[in-house]
Order: C-alpha cells, then structure tokens, then sequence
C-alpha cells in the first residue's frame, strides 16, 4: 500500500505524465480508501483548470490576433 506522502507525489507526477499502469491501480486503491489524499487530488485538478482558464481568458491571449 501506498502512503499519503507517495500518492501526493504520484498525483502530482500524473499532471505531467501517464503514470505505469501498477502505479496507477495502487493510486487509485489508496484514494478509494483515504479521504485526505482523495480530496487533495480534487484541488489539484480544480487548481490546474483555473490556472488553464485564467492563462486562456487573460488580456493578450487572444487566439484570433
């Protein structure tokens, strides 16, 4: 089983990379069962798609200039 610290830098690594496939069933085993880390994981993603929303929509980004 993996611990809290190692599924945080896993959960990290697969905002850039696909994780192997044993790396990712033993991630998804631990947020089944640790509400901590799940939740972690969901910030993570809502942090990432503001910052693509906040790059996207800011002045100078228009893609038709």
């Amino acid at each position: 089983m993996l611990t809290c610290r190692e599924v945080t830098l896993l959960l990290s690594q697969a905002q850039d990379r696909r994780l192997s496939t044993v790396q990712g069933v033993r991630l998804h085993l631990h947020l089944a069962i640790c509400k901590g880390c799940a939740n972690f994981g969901k910030q993570m993603d809502y942090l990432r798609q503001a910052c693509r929303l906040f790059v996207a929509e800011s002045p100078g980004n228009d893609p038709a200039a």
